[in-house]
């Protein structure tokens, strides 16, 4: 019989890499993200795609060209949850970075407003498959210890995208002719064509298989996982007790895309409650205002007078990079609620700093060096909490046969609100038909808002540090967010089953004899 304590195989670090490796996708988002603060701030570009009388582009077209790509994202996002499971994590994947290269060719092909809006909706499509079924995948392949740390490491491949971006952009800047922006925009190729070389090399995610009845194949998807044969005992107890959790699932029936809303968001092990967290969690992450930061840093900044703006562009994003793997060692060490509920407080000191010494001081040298500081302090906050800690939670609450639709859910969250932060930010700071902006007051904002993150967190966001992803799932049943930390698995599903508690006549050895007639043919 699987023990609470063996629930899991041990994995070697050649395993801990291949679950890694996924994460570069993040890339594909950081870089695809990033790159256009660089663009839209380069005198070639706004020669370019601006006005032949004004030499430059109107605020409409700026928040189009931003916004554009998120709105490409919720869509593909939004339907990659039922062609994740239908087709498989990684295939999905895969065709979302071909979906983005043929994106990159059409922005890449012709010189226009409408080519480059054109194209980066399409990329964007290929992004939201990628972020949304990569948050699922991982989550399903890495082991419960490091999670945390394997899933924030997609946020640190985010901030690598956005530095990459940053770089090649402040290095192409000064060009006096169209390579100066195509080359930021068409090296994106290689990003996407690594991760699927590398992709090709992954074994699918062993739970996907469990949905699709190929124990067989789940059980070397698993092995290869952890790097342990398919005869492994602890390969055997883990994916018994994945079996055992989707055939309970499975008594309750298939989760619809009307059943993800089904329950009510004041019941901890809801359906309702569990996309509630999700969606909001993603919301509330975009809400912190990075990126305002990230898309619209380099023209801010000119705006303000700040000198070498494309190069304190370039700190804020090396600045994000070096943060983010604070968060591998925290996010396992203090939990996700504390990364959370503190680094929204912290955000929100910042933030508010900003905004009042450039109300008090505008057009100050000193304000400036004083902006530039704590944007940089605030940029470190997010990107050791906020950023990482958000993505685990969301690959962390949902059941199996919710997960690739609640996850889809709440990527497709992350990104409307990421589009509409994008068209709506230009507005407030720029000001429009003869209506001053907010310029650097707009922080006051940003810090309210992030006021209600931490709220947010504390109140409804469950701990799920150590657990295995069944587990998680029922400890959403049995507590509230804010006595989460304090829960202890002393039952898993296998022994459950076994016990009869959840019903069924299925036992854990009849699941493990299954699966060692399995293994011995293997």
């Amino acid at each position: 019989m699987a023990s609470i304590d063996r629930v899991e195989a041990p994995v070697t670090a050649k395993a801990y890499l291949m679950c890694a490796f996924s994460a570069l996708s993040g890339i594909l988002f950081g870089y695809d993200s990033g790159y256009i603060a660089s663009v839209l701030g380069m005198a070639e570009f706004k020669r370019a795609y601006g006005s032949p009388a004004t030499g430059t582009y109107t605020t409409s077209q700026k928040g189009l060209i931003v916004a554009i790509l998120s709105c490409g994202t919720f869509c593909g996002a939004l339907i990659s949850g039922s062609l994740a499971d239908r087709f498989g994590r990684r295939t999905i994947i895969i065709a979302g970075c071909l979906v983005f290269l043929a994106g990159v060719v059409i922005q890449v092909a012709h010189i226009s407003i409408p080519a480059l809006v054109v194209g980066r909706l399409v990329a964007g499509f290929g992004v939201g498959f990628v972020s949304a079924v990569n948050i699922l995948y991982m989550s399903e392949v890495a082991p419960r210890h490091v999670r945390g740390a394997i899933v924030s490491s997609y946020q640190f491949a985010i901030t690598l995208g956005i530095m990459l971006a940053s770089c090649v952009g402040y290095a192409t800047q000064d060009r006096t002719d169209t390579s100066a922006f195509r080359i930021p925009i068409g090296i994106q190729f290689l990003w996407a064509l690594v991760l699927i070389i590398g992709l090709l090399l992954l074994p699918e995610s062993p739970r996907y298989f469990v949905k699709k009845g190929r124990l067989d194949l789940a059980m070397k998807a698993l092995a290869r996982l952890r790097g342990q044969s398919v005869q492994s005992e602890g390969v055997l107890d883990e994916l018994a007790e994945i079996q055992a959790n989707f055939e309970y699932e499975q008594r309750l029936g298939e989760v619809t895309w009307l059943g993800c809303f089904s329950g009510s968001v004041l019941t901890g092990g809801s359906n309702a409650r569990k996309v509630f967290i999700g969606t909001l969690l993603q919301m509330f992450q975009q809400w912190t205002g990075i990126n305002f930061i990230f898309y619209f840093s380099v023209t801010f900044l000119q705006e303000i007078h700040v000198r070498n703006p494309f190069l304190i562009g370039l700190v804020t994003t090396i600045v994000n990079v070096a943060s983010t793997p604070v968060s591998f060692y925290t996010i396992e060490r203090f939990g996700r609620r504390p990364l959370l509920i503190y680094g929204a407080l912290a955000m929100m000191v910042c933030e508010m700093i900003i905004a009042i010494v450039g109300l008090v001081l505008p057009n100050s040298q000193t304000a400036n060096y004083c902006l530039i500081t704590f944007v940089c302090l605030y940029v470190f906050f997010f990107a050791s909490t906020w950023g990482p800690a958000a993505w685990v939670v969301v690959g962390e609450i949902f059941q199996l046969n919710l997960r690739s639709k609640g996850v889809a859910l709440s990527t497709a969250s992350n990104w409307f609100w990421n589009c509409t932060i994008a068209i709506i930010t230009p507005y407030m700071v720029d000001g429009t038909d003869g209506h001053e902006g907010l310029g650097v007051q707009v922080f006051f904002i940003w810090g309210a808002l992030c006021a209600a993150c931490a709220i947010f967190a504390y109140a409804v966001v469950p701990e799920s540090k150590g657990l295995t992803l069944e587990q998680v799932d029922r400890m959403m049943e049995e507590v509230s967010a804010p006595r989460s930390g304090r829960w202890r698995a002393c039952e898993n599903w296998a022994r459950d089953l076994d016990g009869g508690r959840v019903g069924g006549a299925a036992t854990i050895e009849s699941i493990q004899l299954d699966l060692k007639k399995i293994s011995a043919v293997t």
